[in-house]
């Protein structure tokens, strides 16, 4: 895109002021690709223009929905006049969102079946696990199991002499609750009053609220691409309308 003859040029800070940014995070975007290159004036001072500000603002509401990267990756395809490629990221992105929705979905019934074990009157059985036993049933790194430890998760006892951890029945079951949460990448401050609220009284609420709330941020990114993805049609389709002028807040 090349800037039209005798139209208003903006300065980086009129650019950053039309986004909520700063000066040096556009020249950033300009860096990595996400704005098209910016024309100098005679003495190198960067000249942006309406076309630099729709850029901005469509990066600026892309990356919400669709992440920094993925965002990225379709801004410097637009301006490579490479639109293929832009739409294959744009569908990409939702079917990892909707697999994302799946996994919600399937870990939901799992962990409720997980969760029923907390109410049985039948105690828990089963042999202990080492750390390294129990991290490949579970396919993780036996340093996760520590780190959940750490965070208050879980609480392995420990072999008299060797110190070893061991793992018995009620800590897999734990465990094995961890393992699922996290991989709907939820947060440990998430996953902690689940697994109290189950160990306290076998209440299943907190367990019931997380999953909604994991639902309910999958709407939210929904939401997010679909308004990104409306100012990336109007990018692609439109660009710039002839003769208009961004409109820059007054410093």
């Amino acid at each position: 895109m090349s800037p039209a003859a005798g139209r208003t040029r903006l300065r980086p800070v009129d650019l950053a002021r039309s986004a909520g940014v700063s000066t040096q995070l556009v020249r950033n975007y300009e860096a990595d690709g996400i704005l098209p290159p910016a024309p100098r004036s005679d003495t190198g001072y960067r000249q942006y223009g309406p076309e630099h500000v729709q850029a901005l603002l469509t990066y600026r509401a892309l990356a919400p929905g669709f992440g920094a990267e993925t965002a990225s990756a379709i801004m410097r395809a637009v301006h490579n006049n490479d639109e293929a490629l832009a739409y294959r990221l744009v569908d990409a992105a939702h079917a990892a969102l909707h697999e994302q929705r799946l996994a919600t979905d399937a870990a939901s019934n799992a962990l409720a079946a997980l969760a029923a074990e907390y109410v049985d009157e039948q105690p828990v059985t089963g042999p202990s696990l080492l750390v390294g036993e129990l991290a490949h049933r579970l396919g993780i790194r036996p340093s996760a199991l520590r780190v959940w430890e750490a965070a208050g998760l879980l609480a392995p006892t420990r072999e008299p002499g060797t110190k070893y951890r061991r793992y018995g029945p009620e800590q897999i079951r734990d465990a094995r609750i961890i393992h699922m949460l996290r991989q709907g990448r939820y947060y440990f401050e998430q996953i902690k009053p689940v697994l109290d609220g189950l160990r306290r009284t076998g209440s299943t609420d907190a367990l019931r609220n997380a999953i909604a709330e994991r639902r309910a941020a999958h709407d939210r990114q929904t939401k997010a691409m679909l308004y990104g993805a409306a100012l990336l049609h109007q990018l692609i389709t439109e660009g710039p309308r002839a003769g208009s002028e961004p409109t820059v807040p007054a410093p």
